[in-house]
């Protein structure tokens, strides 16, 4: 990837929501538990079990933590995590993130992603593009829509349509996220960056607008 590339995409990539409860947790954490989040990665490291799994179970059962609690804290003390303990971290995650969804065959689907994302951004100034290890979720007060690189050949634009009441054309395919209550319920399937016409935008604005 060119550095020209890495300027554009990357000042689109706002900081995820969970980052700030994260941070919250890691203040709190002594407060509420007595130890610190180096204290209990050294009690993990010294007394837990050794995969990450057993040490899940093991702060759940022996200490009496939560499932984020004990899924962050197996995860640092394996050496793992961390991208959400700090917007800084998180930022240069999401961009190495997006880079992995399009490396070796899914390079050629880079310019979809980067046009939806700029579309989505385009929206108004309250949307944010939080990159995950798999997708590109955009945000309003709640995830509205998101970007996957599905196959080698497609990306499919998902949207969130849960409350939409007209007629849906047939390029809008339904996730079945309907039934099972998901935020995303429809997707368009997209191949080129020729196919982010007025429909598409018009239906990434229609999810939106929803979400309010």
């Amino acid at each position: 990837m060119t550095s020209a590339r890495a300027t554009r995409t990357s000042s689109l990539y706002d900081v995820h929501p969970g980052v700030a409860m994260v941070q919250k947790w890691v203040a709190e954490l002594n407060s509420k538990t007595g130890r610190s989040l180096e204290e209990w990665i050294a009690l993990v490291k010294n007394e837990g079990p050794k995969d990450e799994k057993s040490r899940r179970a093991w702060l759940k059962s022996k200490h009496k933590l939560g499932t984020n609690g004990a899924w962050w804290i197996a995860e640092r003390a394996g050496g793992k995590g961390g991208e959400e303990d700090t917007p800084e971290a998180y930022l240069k995650a999401a961009a190495r993130y997006v880079e992995e969804q399009y490396a070796g065959p899914k390079e050629k689907l880079r310019p979809v992603c980067d046009g939806l994302l700029e579309l989505g951004k385009s929206l108004g100034g309250d949307v944010k593009a939080c990159p995950c290890k798999t997708i590109v979720p955009l945000y309003r007060q709640h995830v509205f829509a998101q970007i996957k690189p599905t196959t080698n050949s497609r990306v499919d634009l998902g949207l969130a349509l849960t409350h939409y009441k007209g007629k849906l054309p047939k390029r809008i395919i339904a996730t079945g996220g309907l039934a099972k209550k998901d935020r995303i319920t429809h997707r368009m399937e997209i191949t080129t960056v020729t196919e982010i016409d007025g429909e598409v935008k018009k239906w990434l604005k229609t999810a939106y607008d929803l979400d309010v």
